[in-house]
């Protein structure tokens, strides 16, 4: 992206290397987009239309300083700044050239329509190598129309003052200077079934699988731990699929009519029956290899297959757990194959 200060990027404009300007989630959204994954089309309101918004916010009363000035022992005053500093954000009117700049892209993304968007936190320090920032700011499903979207767009900048987020930059002693909120605002994807893909063990670190978890409806269902997904083991290289876990999946998440999600309960035939047939496992298992070919590296994936079948990436992150460990690349073989699968959805979005 170039140095002119933007408001808005398109996908197509950035990369992961834009991170300071668009965030982990935005830099990757424009990574895979620029290397031919169907990725749902967005846009990314950037770290330039963050800074003019606190820029606004600081003349009235500081932000940065009052975090870095926190304890994170001290859960009271955490909590205390947590909910003054959000309040600000949510009541602070938005810059005009920030606002205008949303509305307008918003427009060319949908048409001028009410095509339903996500919009969803991306901040700088998320999804780096170093830092597992995921899960701590918010995000929003199906939002309908352009003035929410604005107005979502505002609450996920909140969300960087989160007990949680501000607990986190605390602890791991992350300058509040560096640290800023873009936000993604991108096309909803309808998903008839929607999950996780581990192109790395997530519990022994084997690269030779790939580990895939999914279940019906959309993702959040899953990534919330609402449902307990199905899961498979495959051979990286060899598309063996090792594990074969197919849960009692009581329940799914919907478009609600009005905006946002529901849940709603399954049928036992649903609720039993495989979210992904074989044919769907093996085109995520190459959609897999070709995203870690890509970044050199493990990856933990989230995709979606709409109600056409179509396959399209949401995201799409570096693995942190077991890069972080000195072990051997290769686990050893496990007598059981379930050893490669947990449920480790707690936290993610």
């Amino acid at each position: 992206m170039s140095s002119e200060v933007k408001s808005v990027a398109w996908f197509s404009e950035v990369g992961i290397h834009d991170r300071p300007t668009v965030g982990g989630k935005g830099g990757s959204l424009g990574e895979l987009t620029s290397a031919g994954i169907a990725v749902p089309p967005g846009f990314v309101v950037t770290t330039d239309a963050f800074e003019l918004f606190l820029k606004a916010l600081e003349a009235r009363d500081s932000v940065r300083d009052k975090v870095e000035r926190l304890e994170p022992a001290n859960l009271e005053a955490v909590t205390a700044l947590s909910q003054e500093l959000r309040r600000r954000v949510v009541e602070e009117p938005l810059p005009a050239e920030v606002e205008q700049a949303i509305l307008a892209a918003h427009a060319e993304l949908c048409g001028g329509g009410s095509v339903p968007v996500a919009v969803r936190s991306s901040a700088t320090t998320e999804d780096a190598e170093d830092a597992s920032f995921a899960g701590l700011q918010d995000t929003f499903l199906w939002v309908l129309t352009p003035e929410e979207t604005v107005h979502r767009v505002r609450e996920c900048w909140g969300s960087l003052y989160s007990v949680e987020s501000m607990t986190y930059r605390l602890k791991h002693k992350l300058p509040e200077e560096g640290v800023a909120m873009a936000v993604v605002v991108q096309q909803m994807v309808d998903a008839r079934t929607a999950g996780v893909m581990f192109t790395r063990s997530p519990t022994s670190g084997d690269k030779s699988v790939i580990t895939i978890e999914g279940a019906w409806g959309l993702g959040s269902a899953v990534v919330s731990g609402e449902v307990t997904p199905d899961r498979w083991v495959m051979g990286k290289i060899t598309g063996e699929i090792s594990v074969r876990d197919i849960s009692h999946k009581h329940a799914k998440q919907v478009p609600a009519p009005e905006g946002g999600i529901v849940e709603v309960e399954l049928d036992k035939v649903d609720a039993e029956a495989p979210s992904l047939s074989d044919d769907e496992l093996q085109a995520l298992r190459e959609v897999g290899r070709r995203i870690e070919r890509h970044y050199g590296r493990p990856q933990d994936i989230e995709w979606a297959v709409d109600k056409q079948g179509n396959i399209l990436l949401l995201q799409s992150r570096p693995e942190t757990v077991w890069s972080a460990k000195e072990v051997a690349p290769v686990a050893e073989k496990k007598d059981n194959p379930l050893n490669h699968v947990m449920n480790i959805f707690g936290g993610r979005r």
